[in-house]
């Protein structure tokens, strides 16, 4: 990747930083938090929570968000299960510039425009608005401190995130990134039903460098194109906008409001239709890698190969279409499907998912049964594909992207006295903040329940992670980590370190193979890891 490239791609993680850090840092301060930790230097999260009678989890979760991008310093006893928190030289000036969140984080709590699909007129006039005074960088004079005007400079491409990422996943999924589009010049009205809204996003985009624009045509730049081709690297933090242009509530007032749903309700906390296109792109980057595994074990002789697949949270089927591709055109096994037919199964337990994967893999020809699961009750799906299917759960080999870390939580049934997490990270349910230890025992139970139908053939899985905020803040635009950590923490999701997840595992029979281990990037920051675990 030229230099030019890594440049872009760090500010897709900027942009990424943005979304979550503005909602956090403005509510934060707006409610007295960061006065109080200037007031005190260092502050235990108990005393925060009682002061200002916050819910303790998500609270933990904000402030963990803030040290990730290097604001304060955070620090976690888990023997002890004590939080605290500090301020560091970039506190007090980090904080007297959180006020330039304000427009972006009210135009999130009061319009559908960072949250919607479709960009309508109706608030056209608030987001020129908007651009207009990032072009001018909200007036503020830039600082001669070397320090302080990074921070600056840092503040303004997380706004800049809001601008630009809402925008490109709409653009994005309403297929106005097509090739005839992206290689062609073209006016507004030629391509977007509201052309005078449209004009002002692209004459924005001409500013950021995305488009030239010559007697009203407007032409993809190469940056443009960098980033248009990668607008499902933004869909799954936009998808959590929803929850964000609640935050405050969540952190000072009902946690549970947004989770409050009836069976079979829209989620409330996250657009489910974009977090489903918005994974489906990004993950696409990962499937190669478990190519070797997949083609491995279906070269095996017969006899010693998996009757199918089971892919746990299909998403939207796209992991499955490629593993069915994989063995059907690489494999032993693809040359006698006909005599020995291979069973898929995706499972999930969001029906939207469920919908786009049974679309997909219906448009691609692929045989397969779709069903609703728990990964949280292996039991029951294997009961269900038994009485249903006449298939046993164990025979299949179990794959799943990114999905253990979103179970449904359960307090751990016996409690291990003498686990001490090695941990990093915030986790709450509900608001209510969940002890490190807590999690790692839940993950140990966890497993222990998949272990059972996994023995024969293996867990195959794609995981995300976190790392801690200190290794977070040193490589800012080089990682993901501050938005993965605050939609997830956030969206009571558990997402461990890499070295946590391989401990438990064990712990729970499931021994990661070495020779498959992947992490990505390859780094002490990786934020992501393919493993098979096998019994």
């Amino acid at each position: 990747m030229t230099v030019e490239k890594i440049d872009l791609r760090q500010q897709i993680f900027l942009h990424l930083d943005g979304l979550v850090v503005a909602p956090t840092a403005f509510h934060l301060k707006q409610n007295g938090i960061l006065d109080f930790l200037l007031q005190h230097q260092k502050v235990n999260l108990n005393e925060l929570t009682e002061q200002f009678k916050a819910n303790e989890g998500y609270l933990n979760v904000g402030l963990r968000v803030l040290a990730s991008q290097g604001f304060i310093d955070y620090f976690i006893d888990n023997q002890n299960d004590i939080v605290e928190v500090s301020v560091n030289s970039k506190s007090e000036f980090a904080f007297s510039n959180f006020d330039l969140y304000e427009d972006v984080v009210k135009m999130l709590q009061e319009t559908d425009f960072f949250t919607s699909v479709q960009i309508d007129s109706e608030h056209i006039g608030r987001i020129a608005s908007l651009f207009e005074k990032f072009r001018n960088n909200f007036g503020i004079s830039f600082s001669e401190n070397k320090e302080e005007f990074q921070i600056q400079k840092q503040i303004l491409k997380h706004i800049e995130g809001y601008l630009v990422a809402p925008i490109v996943v709409s653009l994005g999924m309403t297929g106005m990134f097509h090739k005839y589009f992206m290689e062609t010049s073209f006016k507004a009205e030629e391509f977007h039903k509201e052309p005078e809204t449209f004009r002002a996003i692209l004459d924005f985009f001409t500013f950021l460098g995305w488009f030239t624009q010559k007697n009203g045509f407007y032409q993809f730049t190469e940056t443009g194109l960098f980033f248009a081709k990668r607008a499902t690297a933004y869909g799954v933090t936009v998808s959590y906008l929803p929850m964000f242009k609640n935050l405050n509530q969540m952190l000072f007032g009902n946690a549970s409001a947004l989770r409050e749903i009836a069976i079979h309700e829209e989620e409330k906390h996250v657009n489910r239709e974009m977090n489903v296109w918005g994974s489906g792109g990004a993950h696409a980057t990962y499937f190669k890698v478990i190519d070797e595994i997949i083609i491995e074990l279906f070269n095996q002789p017969i006899d010693l190969q998996p009757k199918g697949i089971l892919d746990m949270g299909c998403g939207n089927g796209a992991f499955l279409q490629h593993i069915f591709e994989v063995i059907e055109r690489q494999t032993l096994r693809g040359k006698l499907l006909d005599d020995y037919p291979l069973f898929l199964v995706g499972a999930d337990y969001n029906q939207a998912a469920l919908k786009v994967t049974r679309a997909n893999l219906i448009k691609a020809d692929i045989w397969a049964k779709v069903v609703w699961g728990d990964i949280g009750n292996p039991d029951l799906l294997a009961s269900d594909l038994m009485e249903n299917y006449k298939i046993s759960l164990g025979d299949l080999l179990n794959v799943r992207t990114f999905l253990d870390h979103n179970r449904i939580w359960e307090n751990p049934k016996n409690m291990n006295p003498s686990r001490i997490s090695s941990s990093s990270g915030a986790f709450a349910h509900r608001g209510n903040r969940i002890s490190n230890s807590l999690v790692e025992e839940n993950l140990f139970e966890h497993f222990k329940k998949w272990s059972p139908y996994v023995e024969k053939f293996g867990l195959l899985i794609i995981e995300l992670h976190t790392i801690s905020p200190e290794l977070t803040a040193q490589n800012i635009g080089k990682t993901a980590a501050t938005a993965y950590d605050a939609t997830h923490g956030f969206s009571d999701q558990f997402i461990v370190e890499i070295d946590v997840l391989h401990k438990i595992a064990a712990e729970a029979g499931l021994q990661p193979d070495s020779l498959y281990f992947k992490k990505f990037p390859n780094t002490d920051y990786a934020t992501v890891s393919i493993n098979l675990l096998r019994g």
